[in-house]
């Protein structure tokens, strides 16, 4: 798959492609079902299908700070949608200019000049240009003068309606089972591991503690069962069942910072400081308690990796 970050790097040779366009957070089945249908409309043209996506999220640009918490990493999106059959993704810089573009002038610029379009398939919410005028008839309408066909499909899978906003509303909620059906897959928080309080260690379980970017959206408060995901130089593509803990640790008191920490399931000899890690969350066990003593503390633990155990096999 071709990797291009910004509109420049496409080819200047670059021949009649199929194309969508979204910020694709999460690629969730919904965006799976529109990516996947301009990769296989494209071959049944004998064309190159792109996918356009943007970083930052447009949002953030146009009203900051307003933005909702991110589903995935720009990389990890390029990742999934390199899973999806596409011939090549552009990542392109969303800036306050851009922003500033007619509908017009964007189709022109960036769907005629840049990738020659032959067909576009978009979400039939779809949006662009200034102010979000340009909707999907309008980019129909523009698709007739510039020698295009367009469409707008519903983001539905096994005819489920899936949003976003509805996956982060299960991770809220601490459902991350439901956010996994309809992610696809197991939602994923991604992090460096840095050192905290070294508790878990002394407990028994030591955990790998992340930092994870900002705005991550990270599930509610509480225990889960999942992996612990490392792909490096010393520990290469490495996944081990973990059970996973988000909160402020209320037991230990003046601990107000909240983390996301992983134990991975009977293993005390990884040493992870610095390393990139990711954990990918299964199904939640219980939520976050304050317990009367280090040893009931400690016995909950136990019967929470029992659980992880159970649910991870």
């Amino acid at each position: 798959m071709r990797r291009w970050h910004g509109l420049e790097e496409v080819p200047a040779d670059w021949g009649r492609s199929v194309v969508t366009i979204g910020v694709f957070d999460g690629v969730h089945r919904g965006h799976q079902r529109i990516v996947r249908s301009a990769a296989d409309e494209a071959r049944r043209r004998g064309l190159k299908s792109v996918v356009i996506t943007f970083d930052p999220h447009p949002d953030e640009v146009v009203r900051p700070g307003t933005h909702p918490p991110i589903l995935a990493s720009t990389a990890r999106r390029i990742e999934l949608l390199e899973g999806l059959g596409t011939d090549a993704v552009v990542v392109v810089p969303f800036t306050h200019r851009l922003s500033q573009v007619p509908p017009d002038e964007f189709v022109q610029s960036v769907l005629v000049d840049r990738l020659h379009a032959a067909h576009v398939i978009v979400g039939e919410d779809f949006r662009f240009g200034h102010k979000a005028k340009g909707d999907v008839p309008l980019l129909k309408e523009l698709g007739a003068k510039y020698d295009f066909t367009a469409e707008g499909v519903p983001l539905v899978a096994d005819g489920d309606t899936i949003s976003s906003t509805f996956i982060r509303a299960r991770l809220d909620a601490g459902d991350v089972a439901g956010a996994a059906a309809a992610l696809g897959r197991p939602h994923r928080v991604e992090g460096v591991v840095v050192r905290g309080h070294q508790r878990g260690r002394a407990l028994g379980f030591p955990t790998a503690n992340l930092e994870t970017a900002p705005n991550t959206a990270i599930p509610a408060d509480g225990v889960y069962a999942g992996w612990l995901v490392c792909d490096s130089e010393r520990y290469p593509a490495c996944r081990w069942p973990a059970a996973i803990s988000i909160g402020t640790n209320p037991t230990f008191e003046g601990q107000g910072e909240r983390t996301v920490e992983a134990y991975a399931l009977d293993r005390d000899d990884l040493d992870l400081y610095g390393e990139h890690t990711a954990v990918d969350f299964l199904d939640r066990i219980r939520d976050t308690l304050k317990f009367d003593s280090v040893d009931a503390l400690v016995a909950e633990m136990n019967r929470d990796v029992a659980r992880a155990r159970e649910l991870t096999a």
